[in-house]
Parts: structure tokens; C-alpha cells; sequence
């Protein structure tokens, strides 16, 4: 089950998300997510565990618990969705006028 962890300070790292979930079961993976370029962390990771009953345990756990000065938001990870709407062109007029 994939698990969203969002609130992270940008001192928090995956060793300290993956020690605050492995007292709740077994932990596949942890992963911060991070600008392409700049490297800094958005904020915001996911964990990944086998067992959904541990799993569930684990986000009722640790949500709304504190680490490294901020209160961490859990839940289950919802999919990306492939066809997002980011607004095209932005309206307007296309940058310039016809006058005919």
C-alpha cells in the first residue's frame, strides 16, 4: 500500500519517516520528493508497505504527529492522473491583434 506524507520539514529525511513507520510494520520503500532542479525536498514523500492492516495502523498512527517541527499529514496515496488540465495558453488574445 502507498502511503502520502505531506508536511515534511525540509530537515526531515527518509530514515527519519522510514524509523517513524517501521514501529508499525515492515516498510518497502520511502522516498522524499524533490525539485528536479534545485534537489530540495517539495515538502512531501511517500512510503510504501506490503501489509495494508499494517499499513493502516501505521497512517493512524503517525498522522497528525510531530517531526522536526512540523505536524505530518497521512493518508493513502491517490494515483497521478494522466490528463491533467494545466490551462493551456493562459486566454487572452494570443499576444497580439489583427486589425483588419
Amino acid at each position: 500500500m502507498k502511503i502520502y506524507v505531506g508536511n515534511l520539514s525540509y530537515q526531515t529525511t527518509e530514515d527519519d519517516i522510514r524509523k517513524a513507520f517501521e514501529s508499525h510494520g515492515a516498510v518497502s520503500s520511502v522516498a522524499i520528493i524533490t525539485d528536479k532542479f534545485s534537489g530540495e525536498s517539495k515538502g512531501f514523500g511517500f512510503v510504501e508497505m506490503d501489509n495494508k492492516d499494517e499499513a493502516m495502523a501505521a497512517m493512524a498512527a503517525v498522522n497528525g504527529t510531530e517531526m522536526n517541527g512540523r505536524n505530518l499529514n497521512v493518508s493513502e496515496a491517490r494515483p497521478k492522473t494522466e490528463n491533467r488540465d494545466r490551462g493551456g495558453s493562459g486566454g487572452g488574445r494570443g499576444g497580439y491583434r489583427k486589425n483588419w
